[in-house]
């Protein structure tokens, strides 16, 4: 529940914080009513106060900043938008300068940078066992000549285009009663609200405030991290006057494995067999992503139809942040048949003694057709297809030459 001291965008709406949504939207749609400009052109004031107060209320996050924290809460979730500067200052009291841009204020009031996001790619083996290693960034730091001043003691003067804002307002009667406010970046300062004099500015950073500085940061990836997880570094990212420095977060890009597909903390491979292997049993070695080599079996008299999946439990991938348990390993059998012709007549005889027996032949009626049963190539399709693509073909270079088609005479 809201604090008493924090209800006045309830108040505006005539409601009490405990309001449900559709008491909410109720109560806009009456208010907007009376007070939209068309039909009260000297409410355009009160239109606005009830418009921002239903934006807050009507969005569950804003409505759950402002219920907690009120309007200090409000001004560093929400980041104001164009034209509700003079709505904040209207209602609250102070304006949203500094808030644009995707910074926000800490709870000293402080203004905070952008965060720095740089992707950071890594092989499975990383993510299996875990890694450490360096990266090197480039960052702003505040000057160490000037301490970030930009030039000499009393050199820095605010901007008087703007006040020190760094932008502008410019209003625009759109209608009788109805007005719209657009900012835009001072061109005097360059939305820095201060200028300095060419003679005054620091020799280093040439009035700037901030030099470009080497970071390397030491990363640690731990067992079981996943793609797409991120690795935050706080207060890493660019430094400027009065801001507290973002942070620098990398995601992970996990690369593709030539053996293994990760899905989740399961392990997913493919491997070759032949029938015989299939048949009577095997055993192979596989090199899994810490470097072992472990011997996979499976006994004789158990067949591998192709296709099948059989699972090796607790060889998948390290759960993170409880590494001693793993997920499952699961391995799809590619079967692959001799070529024609692999034996000779009498041995497929044996062979043949030797297999389990054959389906019962079918009864053949006398008048049945007998067919030959062809190799098929998937990429050149049927040959009944293709003599109706050049029928078709050779349809169309006709109709291309004699213009319109000639219609058969009906008798």
């Amino acid at each position: 529940m809201a604090n008493v001291a924090d209800t006045k965008l309830y108040d505006i709406l005539g409601l009490s914080p405990n309001a449900s949504d559709n008491e909410l939207k109720k109560a806009y749609r009456k208010l907007a009513k009376e007070y939209h400009p068309d039909k009260n052109p000297n409410a355009g004031d009160r239109f606005k106060e009830i418009s921002f107060a239903y934006e807050v209320l009507s969005n569950p996050e804003k409505r759950e900043l402002y219920d907690r924290y009120g309007e200090q809460g409000l001004r560093e979730g929400c980041g104001g938008g164009g034209g509700m500067d003079d709505i904040f200052s209207h209602i609250f009291g102070g304006g949203l300068f500094g808030f644009m841009g995707g910074q926000s204020r800490n709870r000293n009031g402080r203004r905070r940078g952008e965060d720095m996001v740089h992707p950071l790619k890594v092989n499975l083996e990383d993510l299996y066992n875990g890694k450490a290693t360096k990266l090197q960034l480039s960052k702003n730091v505040l000057c160490s000549s000037c301490n970030g001043q930009g030039g000499k003691l009393g050199a820095v003067q605010k901007c008087t285009a703007c006040r020190g804002r760094g932008m502008r307002i410019m209003i625009r009667q759109l209608a009788p009663g109805m007005v719209q406010q657009m900012q835009s970046v001072c061109s005097d300062c360059n939305g820095e609200g201060e200028v300095i004099n060419e003679k005054d500015r620091c020799k280093k950073c040439e009035g700037k405030k901030v030099v470009k500085e080497v970071k390397i940061l030491e990363v640690h990836i731990d067992k079981g991290m996943k793609h797409g997880q991120k690795i935050t570094f706080g207060g890493e990212a660019d430094q400027a006057p009065g801001v507290e420095p973002g942070d620098i977060v990398l995601v992970l890009q996990e690369k593709e494995h030539e053996t293994f597909k990760r899905e989740g903390n399961d392990l997913h491979m493919t491997h070759k067999i032949g029938l015989v292997e299939a048949l009577c049993g095997f055993h192979f070695t596989l090199k899994h992503l810490d470097g072992r080599q472990i011997v996979v079996r499976y006994p004789p008299g158990k067949v591998i139809e192709p296709g099948s999946i059989r699972v090796v439990r607790g060889e998948g991938m390290p759960q993170y942040r409880n590494p001693f348990e793993k997920g499952d390993l699961y391995i799809k059998f590619d079967v692959q048949f001799p070529e024609n012709n692999w034996i000779s007549p009498e041995k497929l005889t044996e062979l043949e003694d030797l297999l389990p027996v054959r389906a019962e032949a079918p009864n053949i009626a006398a008048d049945a057709e007998e067919v030959d049963l062809q190799d098929y190539d998937i990429g050149h399709g049927s040959a009944g297809g293709q003599r109706r693509e050049a029928y078709n073909d050779s349809s169309d270079e006709e109709s291309g030459h004699h213009g319109p088609g000639v219609q058969c005479a009906h008798q």
